[in-house]
């Protein structure tokens, strides 16, 4: 699992599906926790009253990425989105993809496998616990590759 955190966070850029203004949210701690560790990130939310997140302009979509292929995606949805936003994801040549705990299911790892992602970070109950890899606990192991 670490080597696929480590090449997830080799993308120049990063975006949240499903960031939220809602301090309450994963979705905001998530994108937060890409902003305190000055990570160029982009939040995802498709409701037209959200149109910033601390201080950041959203998108509505995956599709509407500026730079796709050069995207890491974390995803915080229930799986039955999430799936959807992996095919997106995959027709604009997303090519790594973090599913937050509660995001995937075994068919969302699936998808993403069939569609050539080269970073499918979601957790294994033999590598991480039950709950899967999570950006907040696990995101540190990426970033040292980075520095």
């Amino acid at each position: 699992m670490e080597v696929s955190i480590r090449t997830f966070f080799r993308s120049p850029y990063f975006a949240v599906v499903g960031a939220s203004n809602d301090t309450t949210k994963f979705g905001h701690k998530v994108f937060a926790w890409y902003i305190n560790n000055n990570l160029p990130a982009t939040p995802i939310n498709p409701s037209p009253k959200t149109t910033s997140i601390l201080n950041t302009p959203t998108v509505a979509s995956v599709k509407a990425l500026q730079n796709p292929t050069e995207t890491s995606v974390s995803i915080i949805t229930p799986p039955a989105i999430t799936k959807q936003v992996i095919k997106d994801a995959a027709e604009v040549g997303v090519k790594r993809v973090w599913m937050q705990p509660g995001a995937w299911d075994e068919e969302c790892v699936k998808i993403a496998k069939e569609k050539g992602m080269e970073a499918v970070v979601y957790g294994a109950e033999n590598e991480l616990g039950h709950e899967g890899a999570c950006v907040l606990v696990h995101g540190h192991l990426g970033l040292r590759g980075r520095l």
